[in-house]
């Protein structure tokens, strides 16, 4: 997977430097051709290394089995990486009958690299990472995503009433939201219109650093054909209330303290 990750971090890497053209996609998100690219090259080094298992892409859908399967995504952070931010990455999750047992991520800009493995606990380029010790919301760093977006979904008037109580707020999403979280930086990560590939390696991540994503979903398995998220979710985060398709990172903080805000 890392050798996968560094393989399309070249790829797209390459056209951050030199240039490249912008399109949009059905739902009006960007998409380059650093992208797809990108991906192709990812997902040529896993099938040549594991040529049982099959992959879900952003930019190329879904090909292969699905009990044992990749999860790409060439470029979280796509609009970063349009606007010269060097803060974007490449995203793999490995699922294995339905649950996320490995994820990595890699930066090639800066050429950090997360990885975690299920029960073998997660890591910044070798060093263990762990979530912050802070156990109380008015202690609490929240990292969110755009505000546009938050405004116009369900929960804003409780992101409103969570802004109020925790003690700092962060404008900056995409995968850099639950690393913070992971890392021990920040306490609580928000976004909006999740899909598999932006979650299912940080999932794993945040996880084996001793915190929790969940995605508000309605159903019990990780991935289906339509490739929306489905990942489980505990019977106190439900009461959430959050709209489908939304990731929420905790570190040690109550979940049903984080509910009775954004609820």
């Amino acid at each position: 997977m890392v050798e996968a990750a560094r393989a399309g971090g070249a790829v797209a890497l390459e056209h951050y430097r030199r240039g490249f053209s912008v399109t949009l996609k059905a739902d009006r998100s960007p998409v380059t051709e650093a992208d797809r690219e990108a991906e192709r090259a990812i997902v040529d080094v896993l099938r040549q290394r594991y040529p049982d298992h099959g992959s879900l892409g952003e930019e190329h859908g879904e090909e292969g089995p699905r009990e044992r399967r990749f999860i790409v995504d060439p470029i979280d952070g796509t609009r970063n990486f349009i606007r010269r931010i060097p803060t974007w990455g490449v995203l793999i999750g490995l699922e294995e009958g339905g649950q996320v047992t490995a994820g990595v991520v890699y930066q090639p800009v800066t050429g950090v690299l997360h990885t975690a493995w299920r029960g073998q606990g997660a890591w910044r380029d070798g060093e263990r990472i762990r979530v912050s010790p802070v156990e109380t919301l008015d202690r609490a760093l929240v990292v969110h995503s755009s505000i546009n977006f938050l405004r116009k979904s369900r929960y804003w008037d409780g992101f409103l009433r969570l802004a109020d109580r925790s003690q700092v707020q962060r404008g900056f999403g995409d995968f850099s939201a639950y690393l913070w979280v992971a890392e021990g930086q920040g306490e609580i990560a928000l976004s909006t219109t999740v899909k598999a590939w932006d979650v299912a390696a940080l999932k794993v991540l945040v996880e084996e650093a001793g915190g929790r994503l969940t995605v508000k979903a309605p159903a019990p398995t990780m991935i289906r054909a339509d490739r929306r998220v489905r990942i489980p979710i505990r019977p106190d985060v439900d009461s959430l209330n959050l709209a489908v398709a939304v990731g929420i990172a905790l570190s040690r903080l109550s979940t049903l303290t984080i509910a009775s805000d954004l609820a």
